[in-house]
Order: C-alpha cells, then structure tokens, then sequence
C-alpha cells in the first residue's frame, strides 16, 4: 500500500491517483484493469500517439463494467431504428459520445477503423460530440462497436430519443447562413469593382471608360440579389407591420419599417444615379448595410450547438427493454411496451414504465425523479414508477401503463411544455419601435415640402439623405452585438444561455426558485458520520468487511468510508430485505441496520438522514448517519441573492436539512416533499402575484418548473451528460458565481441602452445635417454604415471592458478544453 505521505503514483491513462503499484504494463501504473486494458488495446495497434498529444489523456474505467448492457443490439429490428443507412455491406450511424473532451479524443476517435476490423472511416464532429461511423455489417456489429468504445472510455449515449432523428431541418438558419453568403460574395465584388471610383481615377482612353461603364451596370446587375433577396426580410416585416397596425392588431410599428425605408432609398438613389447621371450610385453601401445587419440576426441566433437545452424524458429512458414473453427473454423498443408485458430489471437499470414488482428484491433509487435521496425499498406486489433505478438484484416487472402513460412523463402533458417561452425586447427598444417610424417618415415629409417651396433642386437629395440616416441600423445591430459578447463571456465561464433572449429574461428576474438536492448539494455525493463512541481499527475493518459484502448504497458508501485494511473470515452473511445485514466475522456478531434489526433503543430520536445502527457482539456502538454534502460557499451566495431578490427552496426530498437551511429563507420560503407538479404549480402561482421567477434544479422532477419558470436553469456537475429541458446550464464548479451572471445581465442591459442613446444622437446629427440640405446622398451614404460599425465597436468594447473588470476573464488554466470549443 501507498503510504498517506508518500506523492500518489499517476495512473498513466487517465491520471486518477493509482491505489497501490501492482497494476503494471511495460512499467507503466494504472489505477484499474480497465485503464491498463486501453492501453493495451492502443500498443497492440500502435496508437500509442494518443498519449502523446495529451498527458493523462484517457477516461478512467474503475466503474467501466458494460457487460451485457449492449445486449439489444442485437435485435435487428433496433438496430435498423438507429441506423442513418444501410445496405447488403455498409452501414452508417452517428453516435453521441459524451466523454470527448481534447484533442486526443479527436485523434483516436477518427483512427478507431485502426482498431477495429469492418469499420471502414469515422469522423468526429467535435463540438456537437458526434461520431459518425461507417462499417461493414459483414465483419463486424453495432453490439461489438459499442462494446469497444465503452471500454476505450467513449461509451456512446443510446436512448429512447436516439432513435427520433429529426427529418425537420432548420431552414431558417440555413436560409439565413445562404444570404449571408450572397450577400457576402455580392458586397466583395461591388467594391473590387468601385476600385475606380474610390480612387477618383480619370479614365480618357476608351477602351478603359469602356471598362469603368462596365463596372457600374456590373455593380448594379450584384446590387439586385442583395436587394431582392438579402434584404426581403425586412422588407416583409416591415409590410407585416403596416398591416397588423391598420387591422388594430398591433399598436407598434416594426422598428424594421426605417430599415426598409433606408435600404429602398440607398437602392432607388442609387438606380437613379445609374441610369440618369451615369455615375456610381452607393451599391458598396447598400451590400455593406444589408451584409452587417444578416450578419447580426445570425448573431442572435448563436447558441451552443454542443448542448442541448431541449431534452424531455426520452433522452433519459433506455432505447431497450429485455422482456419475458412465451418463456421466451427478448429485447423490444421501450416505447412499444403495452400493459401487461413482463419486463426484466437489472442492477443500475432504469425502469421505464409504471409496473408492479412481481419477483425480486426492488431497491429503488428515485433522486433523478422525485429528489429523495434515500432508496425505496420494495416488496412483490409494490407499484414501482417509471424513471427509478434498481440499485440490487435482478427484478421481474408487470407494466401497468405503456411509457407514454407513466407518471413520469404525464408531467410533459402539461400546458408548460405546449407553450413556447415569449423572448422579449427592452421597453427602450419598444418606445423606439412606437415613435421613431412615425418621427422619421414625419421628418422626411416636412423636408420635402420646404425644399419643395424653397428650392426644389435641393428636395430629392435632402429627402433621400434623411431617410438614409434615419435608418436605426445602429441600434439594431447594439442588441444583437452585446448580448452575442456577453453570451461568450458567460460560456467561457462556463454559464451557457440558450439565446440572447435569456439574457433579457434574466434582467427581469425577481424571485429565485432552488431544489436542493443536486443543486445547493452535490449530485450523489453525501458523506458518512459515525454518531457514537469511536470505533478502533480492528472495529472499522470488521464492520468494512460486513458492507462490501452487501448492494445496498449505504452499505457501500460506509465500506469506501471505513476502507479494508486486511482480510477476515466470515463465517456466514445475511441481509434482510428492507432492515440491515448482519455476519460473523473473526468470531464477532456485526449486525448493520435498522433500530429494529439491532433490537436497541433509538440512540438519537433527531436522527432523519439515511442512517444505520450498529453492534457488535450485542453491545450498541453508535450509528452511521449519510449526510448530504453542501456546495462551497452556498450560503454565501444565498446571501448575496437575498439582497436582490425573494429565494425559496422546493425540495422534494425530506426534511432532515431543515433545521440549516431555514435560517437562509424566510420563514415560509422553505418546502419539502414537493412533487413535480407541486413546484410546478408554486411558480405558477408566484407569477400570479406578478413576479418574474428563476428556476435553478438538477433533476426530471425539476423540468416541470424549469419549464414553467420565466428562466430555467439546469445545474449540472458535467454540461455534457444529461440535463432537463431548460434556459441555460450552469456548470456546477461555478455555483457560487450565480449572483456575478446575474448581475452582468443587467449590466449588459445597460449598455444597449448606452449605445441606443449613442445611436440616437448620431439619428440627430445625421438627421439635423439631411434636413439642412448640406449633407449630400453621398456623405449619407459614408455616415450610415460609420454610425453603425462605431455602435457596434462601443457596445462590444464597453461589455468587455466591465466583463474585464468583473473578473470574467480570469479562467483557471484547467478549463483549456472548454475554452477550445
């Protein structure tokens, strides 16, 4: 054994601390035989590189028993459903794999047809954790597939929501990613071709005016596409807009009408000066307005391909179930379960449907559901609900409702998940939106008549000018701008927001709604106290020695807790369903369990955490007491929070934390036992009374109310693994910044409206210069896209610089890998 003061050898595949030296190949350590097995696997094929782009580079494998957990592959029918193609000899399939993490994961992922006979490539889109495999059918199976990159530590997620490939594209995102393009390659081209003009070049000879004729007809023939199809949008929202307003169903003007009023006076002045002066136009202008304003919209859309915000039961519940039908165990999909199906569970599977337990000893885990955090023990006959864990022996289940019935997932019925979230706009931008079509179509109209009386000469070019610089470009583009940057700036910290919405659903935010368990605690982490007279070491290794002989969960955490130092005899071992275990051991009488089992009295009558007695050889010692592990700094950032906001606790777990949780809320602010549709309910109800609540949660329990909550967010100790439907995830190494995002949201409020009224003061100088006839379309034309570039430059520059100042920057250099994605 390593000595406690000796440094830990490093397991040379994944890094993890190596128990002790005896695990050896080519005199290199490892910490399981599964780290050495990868190894070895990478040796033989000579892949050995992997180690060398990275240190450490690999998954640890202590837990990395997959057996049998591939078995439904082999069903045909399943397998067909999983599958992107197949043929007589090649089949395709892309697989999500959640443990891609760096650049050597990317390395021996796209070298894996290497390793395996039959499989023909693989690619491996990175940031979505995508592999995409090809392979030959003949010579090898998605069952073996699976098998090896499981325990090359690149176990591949398969679920019920797997086989749901989405034949929907996003065709909004791909027509907007097309204009850009167009308009791209047109704003390119119009101004290689304006060469001649930028430079005031005076062509005599005539073959070169030839030329320069050619160019401008050429500009014009690019300006089309950019007009008529880069810019149609607009010009659709904005005749929308004209047409809900006089049908008295809306009563604000889209702020895309002065856009359409500017680029159809760009392109109109421009035709005009084509054909009738035969000189330039402003086609450079127009593309790059049109250009900058679709490259802003797609801005607004970005959002973290590489995570999911949508995910519902589906993603949670396994692809296959093995059943019992005519004596006969085969697997089928779980969504084709009926009633009356007998289903087989085993230890760490997730039962799928509500059943009755009809053989076997159910030791069921329902944190992920319900919150409880103490296993439910279970007898034949017992109701068991889908979406808990068995945590011992195998199980024989009656289903009484087909998965889409369960009690579960009756909670996605609710009108929550039927309604799209409404994302809003500031009310500045509102006010804006009201007034300034109206101001500017006003102000052009006025213009008109008085050079029209005045001096008609002047009337075209001031009305163009003015509709030109009243165009809100700058202010439309400062939205879209800000909240892109604040959005990397909380990703690179590792908040990640679904949209620009949620920054804006964030600064209105004025009651928070916690879970507590995995959320103010850590996920399936609790630590064990002994409550009574201190145990010697012969002691601790006789009562080790009695739990790592037993399945259940606190068996095995007080076995890890004590550890084993030596070996012992036992003379015989006896677990009661549901009360304790008892052995004797080197001629002692251990017994573990319930007061009952122990037949003393209640040592600590306070006592409500998961607990067991013990004693030995008759006499009571104490017991053992598993309690939750809080979160560093968690009060801390309760009390930040309570300065700002009304916190509340929903917890569907018991009340045995109440007594340390109840002094940090107010007096009614504190619930346990609540069910999903309780907590839904309660925000529901908090929004009544007219308030704006976050949701902050972990679990299927919590999706409900994440759901329904003005912003929901996930809580997760890995983003990439499987979280409920939500607004944003919050990595949970970063739990005690909540307050610092929240609050960088309003700043990021603030400067929009800054640069709104940056903005608007360019509209008044612009607008000013247009009316007085001075400014010409040519120094308007100069004057829009400058307005808009120094906007967007101001709001970027200024949300850095308070990001800067607010400590954003400041990321550990161990989260290389995510600032990589």
């Amino acid at each position: 054994m390593i000595s406690s003061t000796e440094t830990p050898v490093k397991c040379y595949h994944c890094g993890d601390d190596c128990p002790d030296e005896s695990i050896l190949s080519e005199d290199k350590h490892f910490c399981c035989q599964g780290c050495r097995t990868v190894y070895e696997i990478l040796e033989e094929n000579n892949l050995c590189t992997y180690y060398d782009l990275n240190q450490n580079a690999g998954v640890s494998l202590k837990s990395g028993d997959h057996k049998g957990k591939f078995d439904y592959l082999d069903q045909a029918e399943i397998v067909t459903q999983l599958l992107d193609y197949q043929s007589d000899t090649v089949s395709k399939i892309t697989l999500y794999i959640p443990a891609v993490h760096c650049s050597s994961c990317v390395w021996l992922l796209e070298n894996f047809h290497k390793i395996k006979k039959g499989v023909v490539s693989s690619r491996l889109n990175f940031l979505k954790k995508e592999l995409s495999l090809s392979f030959d059918n003949r010579q090898v199976s998605l069952k073996e597939i699976a098998g090896l990159l499981t325990t090359l530590g690149y176990e591949p997620q398969i679920s019920l929501q797997s086989r749901e490939k989405s034949t929907v594209k996003n065709n909004v995102q791909r027509n907007l990613i097309l204009r850009i393009g167009v308009v791209g390659f047109c704003t390119g081209n119009i101004m290689l071709m304006s060469f001649p003009e930028y430079f005031h070049l005076d062509l005599q000879n005539k073959v070169d005016s030839t030329y320069q004729g050619f160019f401008l007809y050429f500009n014009f023939i690019l300006a089309l596409p950019v007009f008529f199809y880069g810019a149609s949008d607009y010009f659709k929202s904005a005749w929308i807009s004209i047409r809900e307003y006089f049908k008295n169903t809306d009563s604000v003007f889209s702020v895309d009408i002065p856009i359409a009023l500017g680029i159809t006076a760009l392109f109109g002045r421009s035709v005009y000066e084509t054909f009738a002066n035969h000189s330039a136009g402003y086609y450079d202008s127009l593309a790059g307005l049109v250009f900058f304003l679709l490259t802003g919209r797609w801005i607004q859309q970005v959002t973290y391909n590489y995570l999911s915000f949508e995910r519902n039961y589906k993603s949670y519940f396994p692809l296959a179930v093995k059943t019992l039908r005519d004596q006969k165990e085969q697997f089928i999909n779980v969504s084709q379960l009926e009633k009356g199906d007998i289903i087989l569970i085993h230890h760490q599977e997730l039962i799928p449907a509500d059943a009755i337990l009809s053989s076997g000893k159910g030791l069921i885990d329902y944190s992920f559901v319900s919150g409880e955090t103490d296993p439910q023990s279970r007898r034949p006959g017992d109701l068991i609900y889908a979406g808990g864990r068995q945590k011992g022996g195998q199980l024989q289940l009656v289903v009484q409702k087909p998965v889409s019935q369960s009690y579960l997932t009756q909670l996605w019925n609710n009108q929550a998940f039927k309604e799209e979230k409404v994302m809003p706009t500031t009310e500045l931008a509102n006010a804006f939106s009201k007034y300034f079509t109206v101001i500017t179509l006003l102000i052009a109209t006025i213009t008109g008549i008085y050079w029209y009386i005045n001096n008609p000469e002047v009337m075209l070019n001031s009305v163009t000018a003015v509709l030109m610089v009243a165009c809100p470009c700058a202010l439309t583009l400062s939205m879209p701008f800000t909240m892109g940057t604040t959005m990397g700036i909380f990703g690179r910290n590792k908040f990640y927001v679904k949209n620009q919405g949620v920054i804006q659903l964030l600064n209105e935010i004025d009651g928070i709604v916690f879970d507590k368990t995995g959320t103010l605690t850590r996920n399936n982490s609790e630590k064990i106290i002994f409550k009574g007279k201190p145990l010697t070491e012969n002691e601790k290794n006789l009562v080790a020695h009695l739990c790592s002989a037993s399945a259940h969960p606190l068996s095995q955490m007080i076995a890890r807790d004590l550890g084993q130092q030596e070996k012992l005899t036992t003379d015989y071992f006896k677990e009661t369903e549901g009360q304790g275990i008892e052995g004797r051991i080197d001629g002692h009488l251990i017994r573990l369990g319930k007061r009952g089992f122990i037949e003393v009295p209640d040592l600590d009558p306070l006592v409500r955490h998961t607990h067991s007695y013990l004693s030995i050889d008759g006499m009571l010692c104490g017991c053992f007491v598993a309690e939750p592990v809080f979160r560093p700094h968690w009060q801390k950032v309760i009390k930040k929070l309570s300065r700002s906001f009304k916190l509340f606790l929903l917890s569907g777990d018991n009340d045995a934390e109440k007594d340390k949780l109840q002094p940090c809320f107010d007096q009614h602010a504190v619930r346990f036992h609540q069910t999903p549709q309780d907590k839904l309910d309660f925000i529901r109800q908090k929004q009544e009374e007219n308030m704006h609540i976050l949701m902050i949660g972990d679990g299927l329990n919590d999706a409900g109310a994440l759901r329904q909550s003005h912003v929901g967010i996930a809580i997760s100790e890995d983003v990439k693994v499987f979280t409920p439907a939500c607004d944003a995830i919050l990595d949970a190494s970063v739990f005690d910044r909540l307050n610092d995002f929240l609050g960088f949201s309003k700043t990021a409020i603030n400067i929009v409206k800054a640069s709104f009224i940056l903005s608007l003061v360019y509209n008044f100088i612009g607008i000013g210069w247009a009316v007085s006839g001075q400014l010409s379309p040519v120094m308007a034309a100069i004057f829009m896209p400058l307005s808009s570039i120094s906007v967007v430059l101001f709001a970027t520059g200024l949300t850095h610089l308070f990001a800067w100042l607010k400590g954003f920057y400041r990321i550990p250099a161990s989260d290389a890998n995510l600032r990589s994605l």
